[in-house]
């Protein structure tokens, strides 16, 4: 239905029907951006867009989705999410939305980057991070909290930031727990090749190199 209606709207519409399949057509198609179901039969469409994040993707992302409660859209949000469309929903709302975001990001120059092997990758599907060495499992919050470090590699990302990426919105997340979580990403990360990946800025947060 979607593919009918944005075609007959004027673009060019490639489908994916998993999130696993997503990623691949995102490497090959390079679109001017995405619109995601949460309710992927492999995988949580926000742990997709996580994954296309830590890998450069800059398009704009909308998330197509049933929930639509307060802690759900802010969920999709710190996901890598741009805009959050609650089902059911009109074809026509889909198509204005789309077209602002695809305007916004030709304005500030959308890019794919570069992939090479010894790059961190994200899995979605079995919440893994896979290097040319091997892949680790991640619980659920360490792939968050990778997800937004990957994102944004060699900057710093606040402490704020990540617990607001890795722990549902009203969470009580002590000082301590997130740097528990930090440590134990980094512990992963050597497993697979990526020796002091997470660096510290004292009192502000953490920073992928």
């Amino acid at each position: 239905m979607l593919d009918r209606g944005l075609t007959a709207e004027g673009f060019d519409v490639t489908l994916a029907a998993t999130g696993g399949q997503l990623l691949a057509e995102a490497e090959r198609v390079n679109p001017d951006a995405f619109v995601v179901d949460i309710g992927l039969p492999d995988s949580d469409g926000r742990d997709v867009v996580q994954a296309l994040r830590a890998r450069g993707v800059t398009q704009p992302v909308i998330f197509l989705t049933a929930r639509g409660a307060l802690t759900d859209r802010l969920s999709g949000f710190h996901a890598g999410g741009d805009d959050y469309l609650v089902k059911p929903f009109a074809l026509k709302e889909l198509v204005v939305r789309l077209h602002a975001l695809v305007r916004r990001a030709g304005e500030t120059g959308a890019t794919v980057q570069d992939d090479g092997d010894d790059r961190l990758r994200l899995d979605p599907a079995t919440h893994a991070a896979v290097s040319g060495v091997g892949e680790v499992a991640l619980t659920p919050t360490e792939y968050r909290l990778l997800a937004v470090l990957a994102a944004r590699p060699g900057k710093v990302v606040r402490r704020h930031e990540l617990v607001a990426a890795g722990w549902p919105d009203g969470a009580i997340v002590h000082d301590n727990t997130l740097d528990a979580y930090v440590a134990r990403l980094r512990r992963k990360l050597r497993e697979v090749g990526h020796d002091d990946a997470i660096s510290t800025a004292r009192g502000v947060g953490y920073r992928l190199e």
